[in-house]
C-alpha cells in the first residue's frame, strides 16, 4: 500500500512540477535519462547496458549529435529495486528536464517506471524487459528486444522447421514464472506447427538431481528436449541426460546466455541450442564494429544486454531526427513509426504494440564454445 501511495505521489509530482514550455530552457545538448542497476545484484546486466549505451552516444556526437546538438546520457542507478527505480525516473523527468529515458533490463524496475514517463508523456525504452506487460503499461513506452512469448514462438519454429522434429520433451522450472511461461508458449507452438510433445516434467530451480525427470523423458524417446530456464541448473542437466543415454538436442531460451552453461556442462552441452538477442561473432559489419570497440574498453565480448542498449540510444535518435524536434509526441510517433532499423541486434521494425518485430538468434554449443546458427523470424 505504502509503495501505491509513493508512486501515485510521484505522477502527481511529476505532472505538478514538469515544465510545460521545455524548449525555453533547454541545455545545449540534449539531455536523455538513463535508469539502471548499476549497483547491487543486478549490477552486470545495468554496467553492461550502460556500457552500450556510452559506447552510441559517443559515436553520434563524433558524426555530429542530432538536430546539431551533442547527446548527453544522464545516469541513475536504481540498485535493482523498483521502489528505486521509480524515484530516479521522477528525478529525471521533473529535475533533469530529459526528453526520453532509457531502461530498465529488469521488467520489475520498468512497470515501476513506466507509469511515470507515460504520465509525463516522455517516450521510455526499454533495453530488454521481456516481460509483455511493460509496453502494455502506456503508449509512450516502448522495448527493443524480443518478449518472451515471441521467442518461444522462434524457439518452436527452429525445432519443427531447422532441426525437423516432431516430437519433443519439456523439462521446465515449476518455480521460475520465465520457465513456466516459455515452455507454455513452446507447447502450443509446436503443437500448431505439427509437433508433439510426448513428455513433460518440472524441476525447482536449485535442485541438483534430476534423474527422475529425464528417466521418464528417456522413455518417452523425444528427438529434442526444450528446458526453458536459467543456466544455473542447465550444465547439470545435461550430464546427467548424458550419463543416462540421452543424446538428443537439448533447447532453451535466453536464459541459457551464461558461460556457465558450458564451464559446468562441458561436452555434455556439445550440439545444444539456445535463443538469443544477438551473437557477438556473426559476421555483419555493423556487429563486428560494435563488438571491437567494446572490446577496447572492456578487454572482452559485449553480451545482449550492452547490444540492447547501444541500439536503444540509436532507434530513439533516429526518431528525433525524423521528428526534427524535441517535442515528446513528436518523438514518440516516429519511435513508434521505426522501420527495418539495421541494429546489431538485429533488424528492427516497431510494432503495433510497441514491440519490436524481429528476428531471433539461435545459438549452437560446440566444442566448448558457441557459434551462430542463425536468424529465426516468428
Amino acid at each position: 500500500m505504502n509503495r501505491i501511495i509513493s508512486i501515485s505521489l510521484c505522477i502527481a509530482a511529476l505532472l505538478s512540477c514538469r515544465p510545460t514550455e521545455q524548449k525555453s530552457s533547454a541545455p545545449a545538448d540534449i539531455p536523455v535519462g538513463v535508469y539502471a542497476a548499476t549497483s547491487g545484484s543486478e549490477a552486470a546486466f545495468g554496467q553492461a547496458t550502460v556500457q552500450g549505451e556510452q559506447l552510441a552516444a559517443e559515436e553520434i556526437n563524433k558524426n555530429g549529435g542530432v538536430l546539431g546538438r551533442k547527446i548527453r546520457l544522464v545516469t541513475e542507478d536504481d540498485q535493482g529495486k523498483a521502489e528505486e527505480a521509480a524515484s530516479v525516473v521522477t528525478k529525471l523527468i521533473t529535475h533533469d528536464n530529459v526528453i526520453a529515458i532509457l531502461g530498465e533490463n529488469s521488467s520489475n524496475q520498468s512497470l515501476a517506471a513506466a507509469p511515470i514517463a507515460q504520465a509525463s508523456k516522455v517516450p521510455m525504452i526499454s533495453p530488454s524487459s521481456t516481460n509483455p506487460a511493460v509496453t502494455k503499461k502506456g503508449d509512450y513506452i516502448f522495448r527493443v528486444c524480443f518478449t518472451d512469448p515471441y521467442q518461444g514462438k522462434a524457439i518452436a519454429m527452429f525445432a519443427r522447421n531447422t532441426l525437423h522434429v516432431t516430437t519433443a520433451a519439456i523439462l521446465r522450472d515449476n518455480k521460475n514464472d520465465y520457465s513456466v511461461g516459455l515452455a507454455e508458449v513452446i507447447r502450443k507452438e509446436l503443437t500448431a506447427l505439427g509437433g508433439k510433445i510426448v513428455a513433460e516434467q518440472s524441476y525447482s530451480g536449485g535442485d541438483s538431481d534430476f534423474r527422475p525427470q529425464l528417466t521418464a523423458i528417456k522413455g518417452a524417446n523425444p528427438q529434442v528436449l526444450f528446458i526453458p530456464g536459467f543456466y544455473t541448473e542447465v550444465g547439470q542437466i545435461a550430464i546427467q541426460a548424458r550419463d543416462l543415454g540421452i543424446t538428443v538436442p537439448m533447447v532453451g531460451g535466453d536464459g541459457w546466455d551464461s558461460p556457465t552453461v558450458i564451464q559446468i556442462g562441458g561436452k555434455s552441452v556439445d550440439g545444444c541450442y539456445f535463443s538469443d538477442h544477438y551473437f557477438f561473432d556473426e559476421p555483419r559489419p555493423a556487429v563486428q564494429r560494435f563488438v571491437a570497440e567494446i572490446r577496447k574498453r572492456s578487454g572482452k565480448n559485449p553480451d545482449a544486454n550492452s547490444a540492447l542498449g547501444y541500439d536503444a540510444l540509436y532507434v530513439l535518435t533516429n526518431a528525433i531526427k525524423r521528428a526534427g524536434s524535441l517535442d515528446g509526441k513528436a518523438i514518440r510517433d516516429q519511435i513508434a513509426a521505426t522501420k527495418d532499423y539495421q541494429g546489431v541486434s538485429g533488424v528492427i521494425s516497431m510494432g503495433p504494440g510497441r514491440d519490436p518485430i524481429k528476428p531471433v538468434a539461435m545459438i549452437k554449443i560446440d566444442g566448448g564454445t558457441t557459434h551462430f546458427a542463425g536468424w529465426i523470424q516468428p
